[in-house]
């Protein structure tokens, strides 16, 4: 018997995949108590894409919201994931900046980090899994993608950590999925024992086929003893299998796994009520859909391209970039389909059918991918686009580019003096409109009482179901309501 671990995926890839990162904190509040005490090995919290949601959209500060959570975490782990050449943005961020995020959210309690970089760029990925174990943190190994030169180039640098392997589309089709489990299993076995023997494995496999918890099966098989799952009304569809079914199966298999599973309930309580303020319905299993082994589109990136599509007014050309999403990859050497790339592949696909030529427009993190200035390629863009590319007059303008690598000092002198290590970072990554916002709007909401939203609700259902009543009256500190119905 094995024992299986978890790591919780609900209030980051979880609200990722279903709400577009739109989770604000109080909408958490109550369930914070219960995951805190269930037993997860760790709690995936947070990342750059909250950070930007949480000020734009909502104006709310995303420092004291991850101060938020975390203080209704303390028994556990707390994690964030992070690109390498990047933080907020496709933008390349210089590496004091960088620094000084990964040191920042240490202080505010985010002690885990997985790195992703999908071009597998070893230098820099080990360049940061060592500034995260020399600050004090854990870094969760390399993202795989089921990439042989992944595989045998595993990231194994500074410090312990896990392996992650990982499905953005569910790409682990039963019979790849076991043979990719089983050799990434393998190579880590054939490392150095002495240095990586406490190394473990995750599997993250989101469930947009249906298939993830099959390939959750096999990867147990295979050797992998711990698997990131999310509360059932944020699980499913294009995010991560349910916590409550994949313990079910985890013991079915004669395993166990140490959650409390007396605190499913009421997390899953929370974000059903959650999703209902949010105006998010609760997730259900997708259907099953072939074609996502071709497009490998994640599903965070759907309503996206429909919502670029529908200010074209040509909504009904989707299924058209479905089609020319695999096209444009294999012609742009075959990254994977996962952040950034994904993007890249799925915006120039979009404006092949919107122009109707293809790479008539081709924007300018296309051209610097395909220039290198991103990672190594895996292999080289095809030709004749890569002519299209180099003939364009921004291509001539990126020839000598090079990243800057301003110091933390030269980066400091350009804003007010004395500004907080938070501050600063949200006002060189953001805007200084968008910071000034933020501190004018005050404090964030953490209370999870029912919102106007769901207040609005309740009357309506109130004067549906009681005939009887003629008037309602709600009063609060600040703002008062009465109703009366017409005769």
């Amino acid at each position: 018997m094995t024992t299986i671990e978890f790591v919780d995926q609900t209030l980051r890839d979880g609200q990722q995949s279903l709400w577009g990162l739109k989770m604000r904190p109080y909408q958490a509040a109550d369930a914070l108590e219960h995951l805190d005490r269930a037993g997860y090995r760790v709690v995936d919290l947070t990342g750059p894409g909250m950070f930007t949601v949480l000020l734009r959209t909502f104006k709310d500060d995303p420092w004291a919201a991850t101060d938020f959570l975390t203080q209704g975490l303390k028994s556990n782990v707390v994690r964030c994931g992070m690109r390498t050449i990047s933080v907020i943005g496709f933008n390349h961020t210089p590496d004091s900046i960088i620094d000084l995020w990964i040191q920042t959210l240490i202080k505010h309690g985010v002690t885990s980090f997985w790195i992703y970089d999908c071009l597998y760029d070893m230098p820099t990925m080990y360049r940061l899994a060592k500034v995260i174990h020399d600050n004090g943190g854990v870094r969760s190994g390399g993202d795989v993608w089921l990439d042989r030169r992944a595989r045998r180039r595993l990231l194994r640098s500074a410090g312990q950590g896990d392996g992650l392997l990982g499905g953005s589309a569910n790409d682990l089709r039963r019979g790849r999925g076991r043979r990719a489990q089983t050799r990434t299993r393998c190579n880590l076995a054939a490392g150095d024992p002495r240095r990586h023997r406490h190394d473990s494995l995750e599997l993250h496999c989101h469930n947009t086929t249906g298939l993830a918890p099959l390939n959750y099966i096999e990867g147990i098989k295979a050797g992998f003893t711990i698997l990131h799952t999310a509360s059932r009304p944020m699980a499913n569809g294009p995010s991560l299998p349910s916590t409550e079914a994949m313990t079910t199966i985890v013991e079915s298999m004669g395993h166990s796994h140490g959650l409390d599973k007396s605190t499913f309930a009421p997390v899953a309580a929370n974000f059903e009520w959650a999703a209902r303020d949010a105006g998010f319905e609760p997730s259900v299993p997708a259907e099953y859909d072939p074609r996502i082994y071709d497009h490998q589109l994640p599903g965070g990136m759907t309503g996206t391209l429909i919502s670029q599509l529908q200010q074209h007014g040509m909504a009904d050309r989707f299924p058209a970039v479905l089609e020319e999403i695999p096209r444009v990859r294999q012609e742009l050497a075959s990254p994977i389909m996962a952040t950034p790339f994904s993007q890249f592949v799925g915006i120039q696909a979009v404006l092949n059918v919107v122009t109707g030529e293809r790479y008539k427009l081709i924007p300018d993190e296309v051209i610097r991918y395909a220039m290198g200035h991103y990672g190594p390629l895996i292999r080289d863009v095809d030709p004749t686009v890569m002519d299209k590319i180099l003939d364009s007059a921004r291509a001539k303008e990126f020839q000598a580019w090079v990243r800057p690598q301003p110091s933390l000092g030269e980066i400091r002198a350009q804003f007010t003096p004395g500004i907080s290590d938070e501050e600063l970072l949200m006002r060189f990554m953001t805007s200084d409109e968008e910071v000034d916002a933020m501190l004018a709007a005050g404090p964030i909401r953490t209370d999870p009482r029912r919102s106007e939203n769901e207040i609005v609700r309740t009357i309506q259902d109130l004067a549906r179901g009681a005939s009887e009543v003629t008037s309602l009256s709600i009063a609060q500190p600040g703002w008062s309501l009465n109703a009366c119905k017409n005769h």
